[in-house]
């Protein structure tokens, strides 16, 4: 993918930048699928304690060796005011998805790994390690096919929110049943499912890096009113997103937005 343009002409990102995210990504992915090994026949806790704190310090290694410069945002770590002064900070999910990763054999979690200029992200990858597969910036996923004749939105396995279930009634839609938030957004991408509207509560590291993925390839991202999304805010907090098909993207927000 070519760096991305800051409104001077220098880029916001480079390709070697978009590369870090892909690595980061996938050697965390790694070392997740290793650990499930490892802790074969260990609870749910201690498998997903495990993942969630091994994941983080490899990632936060990985920043402090190769981008320096860069300030960070983990799940996993302590909020520091400095990345707010930061040209760049990288939005880290180290382990989205730890209900899923703790019952293998499940695939439906992820690693995300983003990096954040002026607010907006411009690299990133989302790695979903047990299914084999890297979404990225580096080489975005081919453009939206058709939408088909049933449309499909996605809902939480546990918790269906009922937003998506009214978007579903709209579109006449069928409901696909998956884990976390990358997962969800990785398979609209990869047109497993067209339309992943949530309101039920999520922070930047859920979506930032699945958000990078998918604008990439050329679907729609927003929040559930239209609103565009931002990153790297005083608070992380970012309740609502809507990833899906731009050809039904105004269907959706016309449901959404009430």
């Amino acid at each position: 993918m070519p760096p991305s343009p800051a409104a001077d002409g220098a880029p916001l990102a480079t390709a070697a930048d978009h590369r870090l995210a892909v690595d980061m990504a996938d050697d965390a992915g790694r070392l997740l699928l290793a650990l499930r090994e490892e802790l074969a026949g260990a609870d749910a806790a201690t498998l997903k304690r495990e993942g969630d704190r091994r994941s983080h310090e490899l990632l936060m290694a990985r920043v402090a060796a190769e981008a320096p410069g860069d300030a960070v945002l983990s799940e996993e770590g302590a909020d520091e005011a400095a990345r707010l002064g930061a040209a760049r900070t990288w939005i880290i999910d180290p382990l989205d998805g730890t209900r899923e990763y703790g019952e293998p054999p499940r695939d439906d979690w992820a690693v995300h790994v983003a990096l954040v200029a002026g607010g907006q992200p411009v690299a990133g990858a989302v790695a979903l390690p047990a299914q084999g597969v890297t979404l990225s910036t580096a080489e975005p996923a081919a453009g939206p096919g058709p939408v088909p004749d049933q449309p499909r939105v996605i809902v939480s396995r546990s918790r269906p929110p009922a937003v998506a279930l009214a978007v579903a009634e709209a579109l006449g839609a069928r409901l696909v049943e998956m884990g976390s938030a990358g997962a969800k957004v990785a398979a609209v991408v990869r047109g497993a499912a067209d339309v992943y509207a949530h309101a039920g509560g999520q922070y930047e590291w859920d979506s930032c890096a699945p958000v990078a993925v998918a604008t990439a390839a050329g679907f729609h991202a927003s929040r559930i009113d239209g609103a565009p999304l931002a990153y790297n805010r005083p608070d992380p907090w970012l309740p609502d997103l809507l990833v899906c098909h731009p050809a039904l993207a105004e269907q959706v927000l016309a449901v959404t937005r009430r």
